[in-house]
């Protein structure tokens, strides 16, 4: 990741062995450098891996913070201390819990998005429970086949609910430290900075 800082790239992405709270601190680090958070995803084998991109924050503000980190930590990206973590380790300093706490909740509202049912979704995981139920009809008596078609529909209930009510708690987190909610060009739900726009393909940060 402080390779792809190094090289001032507009997009740093980072993927730490899909850990929630392991990309959360290389985030925040980042957004020391002068990075601001775009969005997270699960990917790669089985979606094993957060896959989490930040955008190169064209704000002034940015590029002080930037030049104030480069100054501190100059030996960052040859084994010296990083900004917010502790020395040779991801474990967030006491003073950067708070910041880092924010980016896990960023992070897991967007990867949670993925297992958050729409009505599709919902229409698609009951439907695929009348045709179990029907094709145990096929050799088992109509109470089994009907009693296990239910007790699938009952664990899509409960999955479906206590995805939604997380996100629910994650998403009230973040108006609470200030975050403001908007809709992404696919209708779904995302949490921005005061004045900061959802990324683009070039500045996507400007006010």
């Amino acid at each position: 990741m402080l390779q792809q800082i190094a090289r001032q790239q507009d997009i740093v992405e980072i993927a730490p062995q899909g850990s929630t709270p392991k990309a959360a601190a290389l985030a925040h680090v980042a957004e020391q450098y002068g990075y601001s958070y775009g969005m997270a995803y699960r990917t790669g084998f089985k979606n094993s891996l957060v896959q989490v991109r930040m955008y190169r924050d064209p704000q002034p503000e940015a590029r002080v913070r930037e030049a104030a980190t480069i100054t501190a930590y100059p030996q960052a990206g040859n084994g010296g201390t990083v900004p917010g973590l502790e020395q040779g380790s991801l474990k967030p300093l006491p003073e950067a819990a708070g910041a880092v706490a924010v980016l896990k909740d960023l992070v897991t509202f967007d990867v949670m998005a993925q297992y958050v049912a729409d009505r599709s979704q919902k229409v698609k995981g009951y439907l695929a429970c009348a045709v179990l139920t029907v094709l145990l009809l096929i050799d088992r008596s109509p109470v089994e086949a009907v009693a296990s078609g239910g007790a699938v529909a009952l664990l899509f209930t409960v999955a479906f609910q206590v995805g939604a009510i997380r996100r629910g708690k994650i998403a009230r987190r973040l108006t609470e430290a200030g975050f403001v909610a908007v809709r992404d060009e696919q209708g779904g739900q995302r949490f921005l900075r005061p004045g900061q726009q959802l990324p683009g393909h070039t500045n996507p940060f400007a006010a």
